[in-house]
């Protein structure tokens, strides 16, 4: 019997966090559309992961980030049905250059600012488990959507 490996989408998301607010983007495209989420977007081939992350925030928002000052803060396992499954890396951007801009309107239907104790209910299930598995420093990971 031959075994099957996983083959999962490598996830980046980015958490831009000023204080108690954090930049928080709003979906434009078919997925999650009208939800919240933070800026993300699956990792290129042959691209680290780090570059990755920089690489989807700018394209996004604008903002410029070093690779070497995103710190890892979250790893989600998410199964999105029976035939893909995600790895989501979740990293919080500790300095960054520019101000934020939607730079991509056909996807983005908004950019916005909330607190860490007032986040909008609509948040897509998958980011929001990488969120709040940081706000809640609830340990390294979360699997969900496996049960």
């Amino acid at each position: 019997m031959s075994e099957q490996l996983a083959q999962p989408v490598i996830d980046t998301h980015v958490i831009v966090r000023e204080g108690d607010k954090i930049l928080l983007s709003q979906r434009g495209g078919p997925y999650g559309h009208g939800r919240w989420h933070m800026p993300s977007g699956k990792l290129d081939k042959g691209e680290p992961v780090t570059e990755g992350a920089a690489r989807e925030l700018a394209e996004e928002t604008g903002l410029d980030v070093d690779p070497t000052h995103l710190r890892l803060v979250h790893v989600v396992h998410h199964r999105q049905d029976n035939e893909v499954e995600r790895i989501g890396l979740f990293f919080e951007a500790t300095e960054w250059v520019g101000e934020p801009v939607n730079k991509e309107p056909e996807k983005c239907l908004a950019l916005q600012w909330f607190t860490v104790h007032d986040l909008p209910e609509d948040i897509i299930e998958y980011p929001a488990a990488g969120l709040l598995g940081y706000l809640n420093d609830s340990g390294p990971l979360t699997e969900h959507g496996w049960r």
